[in-house]
């Protein structure tokens, strides 16, 4: 048996992710605020469950924790039976949430005077990513912490990288997230001109997904937007968030984001059609919904 490991948040995400940890033999003891959902976890996988996070970090070398947003981070961590006032002098804690870079600045101060270390490390692959083991890990903190759990992110990781000091994973995130809403609002426009046009979009793709114009979001999304289908995937709401996070920052920082700023805006109307949860492929259904009601 490896280390003996926390992972708090059982969400879509945080679920395989510990899952992948049990299966590379790591001693797992998981916490989620819905209990059903930790029994479910248990009929799966090896481990054990706990009550609350102080309760789950007991004796951990590694604490895990994959939430919602800096607010459930907060509660998590730094509340009432919070993980940090109880996790073992030495241990390392490693929050996959992806948050703002000041929370993250924030929890590595907070870890240091628990003599304790940190990496905020948010992810990449969405849901898809996390049940294959596959996902992207940018990561910010100590070299000699990042060194300590590198191992055992890799049951779950297909790259991973330290980037920098706390809060440098959460600055490539946001340029991760930048990326993709460009690419996506792209690939919605493309889809919809096709389909305009007269032409096969479905053929569309496949053609010009074999040359320069080819992404993940081209190969992964375009059969689910071609059907109308939303439901699944990473969701507006979150993205809504990421986004907010990179806005901030590019205020902070004087990066001119204008695409970014348009993109966000788009993503409120999709929310305003009722699509708070839908993928953010949905984009899409904006387009056809603004130029539907056009004519």
């Amino acid at each position: 048996m490896k280390q003996k490991v926390a992972f708090l948040g059982l969400g879509v995400m945080g679920y395989p992710m510990a899952g992948w940890l049990s299966k590379h033999g790591y001693s797992v003891v998981v916490y989620n605020r819905t209990d059903s959902v930790a029994v479910r976890w248990l009929q799966e996988y090896q481990g054990q469950s706990a009550a609350s996070p102080a309760e789950a970090v007991v004796d951990a070398e590694i604490v895990f924790s994959c939430v919602g947003n800096d607010d459930d981070v907060r509660a998590v961590l730094l509340g009432e039976q919070g993980a940090l006032s109880y996790m073992q002098a030495g241990a390392v804690l490693v929050d996959h949430t992806t948050t703002s870079a000041t929370l993250a600045r924030e929890l590595a101060a907070a870890a240091a005077t628990v003599n304790c270390g940190f990496i905020d490390a948010p992810v990449s692959g969405g849901q898809q990513g996390a049940e294959n083991g596959k996902l992207t890990v940018m990561c910010g903190g100590h070299g000699d912490d990042f060194q300590r759990v590198e191992a055992a992110i890799k049951s779950y990781a297909k790259s991973i990288q330290l980037m920098g000091e706390a809060g440098s994973g959460q600055l490539c995130k946001m340029v991760n997230q930048i990326c993709i809403a460009g690419v996506v609002q792209g690939l919605a426009e493309g889809i919809n001109f096709a389909k305009r046009a007269g032409l096969d979009a479905a053929q569309v793709i496949d053609v010009i997904s074999k040359g320069a114009a080819q992404s993940w979001q081209m190969e992964n999304r375009y059969k689910t937007m071609l059907a109308n289908e939303y439901n699944h995937g990473f969701a507006v709401q979150w993205m809504r968030k990421d986004l907010a996070f990179a806005l901030e920052e590019g205020r902070a920082n004087g990066s001119l984001l204008p695409v970014t700023e348009l993109v966000d805006s788009f993503y409120k109307q999709v929310q305003d059609m009722g699509g708070n949860r839908w993928d953010t492929s949905s984009l899409l259904a904006r387009l056809e919904s603004d130029e539907s009601s056009a004519q």
